[in-house]
């Protein structure tokens, strides 16, 4: 059964926003939003939140939400397993950064699950982004291949964002409704990849082909690298095929996300998906 307490306010001392302990626990407090995950995170907003409590694999910790949050979350079908406490939005704007829009709720939980190249299996179409280290953009990508019906978004362990609460909130719930895999060598996956049967291809204003007249299989790996420097050297070789995103108007470039976007609907209409 859960646990409803009320609290209008932190009281001072160990339970004061950016304090490192929870008042009478002794334990560190959830790191606040926007900080890699040494331990819980804090999940905000709508969508994000209940994506959150629809994922099997989120470990969910504590709710802390106003009344009329609790009511939209019970309205929209949300089964609230964890304890509440029903808080006034100032304390819940004091648990997130400045002009975090947590729409009176924050979720306490435990990162993700740490997913490898071995979840993958009946894949077809994956995502890789090699070395993108915007949230936003990352958190907008995410959110784009939900709408795609990619299979997973894989990016580095390192020159990547870290889970957090920017992340999760741009990518309004995605981060819960998509295989988020993280890889130690993105030149490798692709090796590994191709050798199960993945056709992967890089994108690169300077391919020798358009994305639309490029060859595809029934299982494919796109690969799209960070703005300014796109995807290194070693990857695109690994890769072994590239492409480039025509543009017809005066700018010839698209943002990351919007890259990510429109490489995606071409995919999904070139492999009949």
């Amino acid at each position: 059964m859960t646990e409803n307490t009320k609290s209008s306010r932190f009281k001072s001392g160990r339970g004061k926003p950016g304090s490192p302990f929870r008042k009478g626990s002794g334990k560190p407090a959830p790191r606040r939003p926007g900080l890699p995950p040494e331990g819980p995170v804090l999940l905000y907003g709508l969508h994000t939140v209940e994506a959150a409590f629809a994922n099997k694999d989120r470990k969910r910790l504590k709710l802390f939400a106003t009344e009329n949050a609790q009511r939209r979350l019970e309205e929209r079908g949300v089964k609230i397993d964890v304890t509440v406490e029903t808080m006034m939005p100032r304390a819940l704007d004091r648990m997130a950064t400045k002009d975090a829009v947590h729409q009176g709720m924050i979720l306490e939980a435990d990162p993700l699950p740490a997913y490898g190249a071995e979840h993958l299996k009946g894949a077809r179409l994956i995502l890789a982004l090699d070395q993108v280290t915007d949230p936003h953009n990352v958190g907008a990508i995410l959110r784009s291949a939900v709408a795609l019906d990619a299979d997973a978004v894989v990016t580095t362990e390192r020159h990547a964002p870290e889970e957090g609460s920017v992340l999760a909130k741009s990518a309004s719930g995605a981060l819960d409704m998509i295989k988020h895999v993280r890889v130690k060598n993105m030149a490798r996956f692709v090796a590994e990849m191709q050798d199960q049967g993945f056709s992967c291809v890089a994108l690169d204003s300077d391919g020798p082909a358009s994305l639309e007249e490029t060859p595809f299989t029934d299982k494919t790996v796109l690969v799209l690298g960070s703005e300014g420097k796109g995807v290194r050297q070693g990857v695109r070789e690994a890769c072994g095929l590239t492409a480039r995103l025509d543009m017809p108007g005066e700018i010839r470039s698209l943002n990351v996300s919007n890259a990510a976007v429109l490489s995606l609907y071409v995919a999904r209409m070139k492999m009949g998906l």
